[in-house]
């Protein structure tokens, strides 16, 4: 996975309470072995027809959001289902972080493992960020890992906090097998010591 370390991007605000998986990632997208995940994300919302054809007023369809690398959101954020597609498709589409109000756990680890970063804010900073990515659509917004700060586009800034050992994955760029092969020597030892017959 690509490190993440600092995001200079637009942010895309989408203040709705409990976004669920499906609206991330409709199940109907899931059955096809080609699927684009890019266009996959927010099916239902971003097109009329559910597959091709825009709805104007969607905020990711807007100019300005386009190229979101940042979201907004309201509270429960990626509840539902354990669909782990709704995070491919947040990353497909070049969304690296999600700023809410809470997330739901398993969406949160699949985010993590996934390269994309959840950021848990308290409602009034996430209501304040979300006002002026709307004020100023496509004005970058950095988030910073290494230092733990969000600073909007209007020079406001927000500190944040997350585990040591999901910052520590998400700034090196690993996944559940990077993180394992590299400790295949102590794997190995473990194999070796264990008695005949065991498994």
């Amino acid at each position: 996975m690509e490190p993440l370390t600092c995001i200079e991007a637009p942010a895309a605000p989408l203040l709705r309470e409990n976004i669920d998986t499906d609206a991330l990632f409709p199940a109907a997208w899931a059955w096809d072995f080609e699927t684009d995940y890019a266009a996959a994300l927010f099916a239902n919302w971003r097109y009329l027809d559910g597959r091709s054809i825009e709805d104007p007023d969607f905020v990711l369809n807007r100019n300005g959001y386009r190229g979101a690398r940042i979201l907004i959101a309201g509270g429960n954020f990626g509840c539902g289902s354990s669909r782990e597609h709704a995070v491919w498709a947040l990353a497909a589409f070049g969304i690296r972080v999600v700023i809410a109000v809470s997330f739901a756990e398993i969406f949160r680890g699949n985010a993590i493992a996934n390269g994309v970063l959840p950021v848990s804010l308290p409602r009034a900073s996430v209501e304040a960020l979300a006002r002026a990515a709307r004020a100023h659509p496509g004005a970058p917004f950095r988030v910073d890992l290494v230092r733990g700060s969000i600073r909007d586009c209007e020079g406001n800034g927000v500190a944040f906090a997350i585990e040591a050992a999901a910052r520590e994955r998400l700034l090196a760029g690993v996944d559940d097998i990077d993180i394992a092969c590299a400790r295949i020597a102590a794997i190995e030892r473990f194999e070796a010591a264990r008695p005949p017959g065991r498994h």
